[in-house]
């Protein structure tokens, strides 16, 4: 079942679109996505999630205090490299969208209001291109790992990354320790 972060400073719009992909079917060429939806009103708690919990898509808005959805969408881009990025925003900032084709990757821009039909048609096209992108990623991961193009720990470690994101990141500490704790040096 994919799972899907939608990231909005408005709490109104996070119900309306968890409402909206409740009831209506997320489907796509006769396959149907049964989703799991998970919203954020913080775009830096949103990442503190997405550090240990795999989506298959995120939807972020555009503007967004503290840390606007293009920032937002390429730091989640760095945690999940294969999860689809759309972005959604009632401002047409033609900058700020090429910005966020080129710096984060976005599949796709949805305008405020959205329409349903179309919000929907487009999470379910996303989600059908990035299963697809993905098991070309793996299909191509195999054929490098049996001609010797690929380690078999670079191969483990990838799929160990899709599974659960940031469990192959390893954080140091200034004397060159391992550090379980991250905010450890914060309390220092």
């Amino acid at each position: 079942m994919p799972r899907i972060l939608i990231v909005d400073d408005e709490d109104n719009i996070l119900k309306s679109l968890r409402r909206l992909l409740a009831i209506t079917p997320c489907a796509t060429a006769g396959k149907v996505f049964p989703l799991t939806v998970d919203t954020c009103m913080d775009p830096v708690q949103a990442l503190e999630n997405a550090f240990g919990m795999p989506y298959d898509l995120v939807l972020s808005d555009y503007r967004m205090p503290g840390m606007d959805g293009v920032a937002f969408l390429k730091e989640f881009r760095e945690l999940q490299p294969n999860a689809a990025r759309l972005i959604l925003s009632g401002y047409a900032d033609l900058n700020g969208l090429i910005a966020a084709i080129n710096e984060a990757g976005i599949l796709r821009f949805i305008a405020k209001p959205w329409n349903d039909y179309e919000l929907v048609a487009t999470i379910a096209q996303a989600l059908a291109f990035q299963e697809l992108q993905n098991e070309t990623q793996k299909i191509a991961d195999q054929a490098r790992l049996s001609r010797g193009q690929l380690s078999a720990e670079d191969f483990e470690r990838r799929r160990l990354e899709a599974l659960e994101p940031g469990i192959t990141r390893v954080l140091w500490g200034p004397d060159g320790s391992v550090m379980l704790d991250p905010d450890a040096l914060k309390r220092d």
